[in-house]
């Protein structure tokens, strides 16, 4: 059976008619003979919707009770039983109620698609899983409902329902989206007119990219090479050096004469160029590129011109930006010669497609990286001694044969190059062919004895002999420079994939990265520096000590780096020179008796503003690429961190806002009736031509005195949770025991309501004993007023003593246990929120914050406050704390003094975060 279609009708908000036109559409099918149903929806209030709906079969809704109340969603069965050609299913996005077979209604019209049959239905940007934090940004509005974007790109056809925002605002102001009652605040908030404005254009962008993809298919599946320049795209060409910048700000400035389009960056990885990237140069390429809107890309190819002709037209670019050569003038002619460089081939292939060649500072300089001794010092000296020694020694052997002939010497003689090329590379070789030819110039070719050749032959003979022998040479040196970039390039994977992986799994990948870099470059030290205003240290020049592993000099030590040159390089040890172009050299012990001597430093500049600097040891030009690709790893790591911590200190600005938004709101209600009791109560006392019999005057006294203390306590819990929500509260603790607080922790508790049964031998906590105190009666109270008529009592661990912990060490608790209504699982989080009360009670005093005080002070002092059911029904809330250790001989700054236990006993109630007059003296 074949899969049925999906056509979605995509509307930027609400009211733009998604529904309606869903609707006609769905009229145009039936009225083609199609078999057409509603298998769900809604009118949603509007007289049009429902005219359009009477005139459709439609399958009548399942009805399924959740929480007490019966929610509509689709009868699936009774649309896959009825089997229509066409069914009519709105609000694509929809969650279901639990209960039902597919979580999200979408997962239903699958089902519906894979049995055969056709879906229309509607959805709106807002609920698109990608733009949900955008749309919230603007409108201030979060989705609970979303459907994910591939979900919706999956469609078979996609139709934007599109109307004015100054239009939908009017069809709103004339009632046709929502009711009278709800218009006035409907255009106030979610349907301003930059709003609607805003939604709108995510719409056509989002459809635009649908649109794009489809044309990207279209073109690969008809193998259309030509670029269509449908839309402005920008592909600019990295090759990994510095230059990068100015071609991606170019790039940049060149897609800004047009009104919208693509930047496209992308980097050629060739098999012979590797060595030549800058890690650190295409890392802050690509973070450029995104902060410019961009993209970033990394492709292979052996051609990097052909490499980047074929991305920029499998993307359909129309713009191409290059940088003009960096080889000197005269590898330029000879690159001219064999066909041209990078950038001449991409704008000969281009086509149709426009090449923009840029200069910049090291065009033309010859600027390149220098190519390394592949072969190392000592085969390449070794490689010389035999192109002096080894030809002679093969003469000698010739000397032998009284008649060796020419041909002879050339074969023994060719062999004797061979070899030297295989020690000692290009060079020895070329030098061994030449000294060489010479010998059997003079000692084999008639007239022996001289360097003249009589014989045409003989001379040609020679010139092969010298071709041959360079020819040998070029292969072996190319081949050991391949294999030694193969092995450096493995040995780089294998320390890359192992930093990553353990950045990963510690929790300071900072001080990771630095640990390990003492094992892969063997160095003494490996110390970060910054030149923003956090730090570990201060540094000379301004830079600061962000991190470090192994020996790091500290601040006056002779060893600090000195940054003012700006340029990563090393610094040798004794030297007495001042900075050079590349990093200098600089002396680092002379005249500092008694200080580290930290020897030769290496320093990698990071980024402008960061600095790795490695002691004890002199990297190698072979080591310098893995050394940036460790500060591209650090720089993330950093960047890694600095994210963390913003996003931390964003969400203590959300809670803070959100704590003084609710305090804010409990204020102007729920502290208005004790307020307004005390003042009718007081108003009515000082009226002086009304007399109150003494029973009514203490009636009005005693509403002044019952709201007066709900007052305080509200007051007081807000007041308590204010601080908690501030970074400053701090407990002041020292060794408590329970018994002296719970007393006057329930001095608000009616006489004998609460049982205390407490251990005589219970140990000492650690604790503040006005916090303690403000826990236990904020919990006790809130069991009085959850669990009317029910015993509740305060219970100490058996004997005293218990095997509870808490990370690791010894606790002491105690249990208040009610046998009320009990919490359900499900609601026991919910519980320690602040503003939460069970079952949302609307005549329950108080504003919800006792519990979330008590489990903010616990915490506070290193505790913890738990909810458990109590058997046979009711809640246990158990209070853990530390053991208490005995007091430091010198506690820290603002910890309480110590004082004996016979005075705590007398000691009065102080609020939190403060000590009492008595413990200050």
């Amino acid at each position: 059976m074949a899969r049925g279609t999906l056509r979605i009708f995509l509307g930027a908000a609400p009211g733009v008619g998604k529904t309606y036109e869903m609707l006609e559409e769905a009229h145009r099918l039936a009225n083609r003979g199609e078999d057409v149903v509603i298998a769900f929806a809604l009118d949603h209030g509007r007289a049009e919707t429902r005219a359009l709906m009477a005139g459709l079969e439609t399958i009548p809704p399942r009805r399924l009770p959740y929480r007490g109340t019966e929610f509509e969603e689709m009868d699936l069965d009774g649309v896959l039983h009825r089997a229509p050609a066409t069914a009519v299913v709105d609000e694509y996005a929809h969650s279901n109620v639990p209960g039902s077979r597919h979580g999200k209604r979408w997962e239903d019209v699958d089902e519906l698609l894979d049995a055969g049959i056709n879906v229309l239905s509607t959805v709106n940007i807002q609920h698109l899983a990608s733009l949900g934090d955008v749309v919230g940004t603007i409108t201030e509005v979060r989705q609970a409902e979303t459907v994910p974007d591939e979900v919706v790109r999956r469609a078979d056809q996609i139709h934007l329902v599109d109307i004015s925002p100054e239009l939908l605002r009017q069809r709103l102001g004339e009632g046709k989206i929502y009711a009278p009652d709800k218009v006035d605040a409907a255009l106030a908030n979610y349907f301003r007119l930059g709003n609607l404005t805003a939604l709108r254009e995510l719409a056509l962008l989002w459809l635009a990219d649908r649109v794009d993809e489809g044309l990207a298919r279209y073109r690969a599946d008809n193998d259309i090479q030509a670029t269509w320049p449908a839309r402005e795209r920008v592909v600019i060409g990295l090759t990994g050096g510095p230059e990068g910048e100015i071609l991606i700000r170019r790039g940049a400035r060149i897609l800004n004469r047009v009104n919208g389009g693509d930047l496209l960056a992308v980097h050629v990885r060739a098999a012979d160029g590797v060595v030549h990237e800058s890690p650190q140069s295409l890392e802050a390429q690509r973070r450029l590129i995104q902060d410019l809107g961009g993209s970033y890309h990394i492709v292979a190819g052996e051609d990097p011109a052909a490499a980047l002709l074929d991305f920029a037209r499998s993307v359909n670019a129309t713009q191409i930006v290059v940088g003009i050569s960096r080889r000197g003038k005269f590898a330029g002619t000879v690159g001219g010669l064999l066909g041209g460089g990078i950038g001449t081939r991409v704008v000969r292939d281009s086509g149709d497609i426009d090449v923009h060649m840029v200069s910049h500072p090291l065009g033309g300089r010859g600027a390149g990286p220098r190519r390394e001794r592949d072969l190392g010092r000592v085969r390449v000296t070794v490689g010389f001694i035999l192109a002096a020694v080894l030809p002679v020694v093969l003469q000698l052997l010739l000397a032998l044969d009284p008649d060796p002939g020419v041909s002879t010497a050339i074969l023994v003689q060719l062999t004797g190059s061979v070899t030297v090329a295989l020690v000692g590379g290009l060079w020895p070789a070329v030098l061994a062919a030449l000294w060489s030819s010479l010998l059997v110039n003079y000692f084999s070719t008639p007239p022996v004895g001289t360097l003249t050749i009589s014989d045409p032959h003989n001379f040609f003979s020679l010139l092969v002999f010298v071709g041959v022998s360079a020819a040998v040479a070029v292969v072996v040196d190319l081949s050991a420079r391949r294999s030694k970039e193969a092995s450096r390039a493995r040995a780089e994977a294998t320390t890359l994939s192992d930093l990553t992986r353990g950045a990963v799994r510690s929790e300071d990948g900072v001080k990771d990265l630095l640990q390990q870099a003492l094992d892969v470059f063997s160095v003494r030290g490996a110390a970060l520096y910054g030149s923003g205003p956090d730090g570990n240290e201060r540094t000379t020049a301004g830079w600061r000590l962000v991190a470090g592993a192994g020996e790091v000099p500290g601040p006056g030590e002779t060893g600090i780096p000195d940054f003012g040159s700006g340029n990563a390089g090393t610094r040798g040890s004794g030297s007495g020179g001042s900075g050079t172009g590349d990093g200098g050299a600089r002396g680092s012990g002379a005249g500092n008796s008694g200080a580290a001597d930290f020897g030769t430093e290496t320093t990698e500049n990071i980024d402008p503003a960061t600095r790795l600097v490695l002691f004890g040891r002199a990297l190698p030009a072979g080591d310098r690429r893995l050394l940036a690709a460790f500060g591209v790893h650090l720089a993330a790591q950093l960047e890694r961190q600095q994210l963390a911590d913003s996003r931390r200190e964003v969400l203590r600005l959300a809670e803070g806002n959100t704590m003084r938004t609710s305090i804010l709101r409990a204020v102007s209600h729920d502290l208005r009736t004790p307020l307004a009791g005390i003042k009718l109560s007081v108003g009515m006392l000082l009226q002086k031509d009304r007399h109150y019999a003494p029973e009514q005057e203490h009636e009005l006294l005693q509403t002044i005195d019952e709201c007066s203390d709900r007052l305080d306590l509200l007051v007081g819990n807000l007041l308590d949770m204010s601080r908690l929500s501030s970074p400053g509260a701090e407990p002041l603790l020292r060794p408590v025991r329970w018994s002296e607080v719970i007393p006057s922790a329930l001095r608000s508790v009616p006489a004998g309501r609460v049982r205390v049964e407490l251990p005589p031998n219970m140990p000492e906590i650690e604790a503040d004993p006005g916090m303690l105190e403000r826990v236990i009666a904020n919990v006790v109270e809130n069991a009085v007023k959850y669990a009317p008529g029910s015993d509740i009592a305060v219970v100490g661990g058996a004997g005293g003593l218990s095997n509870t912990t808490l990370k690791g060490q010894p606790a002491g608790e105690i249990s208040i246990i009610d046998h009320g209504q009990g919490v359900p699982a499900e609601r026991v989080v919910e519980m320690f929120r602040p503003f939460q009360r069970l079952d949302d009670i609307p005549q329950t005093t108080g504003v919800g914050l006792g519990l979330a005080v008590a489990k903010g002070f616990t915490e506070a002092m290193g505790g913890t406050l738990t909810a458990e059911e109590t058997p046979g029904g009711g809640l246990t809330m158990v209070i853990r704390l530390p053991l208490s250790t005995g007091f430091p001989d010198d506690g820290p700054h603002g910890q309480a003094p110590v004082v004996p236990q016979s005075f705590l006993a007398r000691r009065i109630h102080q609020a939190p975060f403060q000590a009492s007059t008595a413990d200050q003296q």
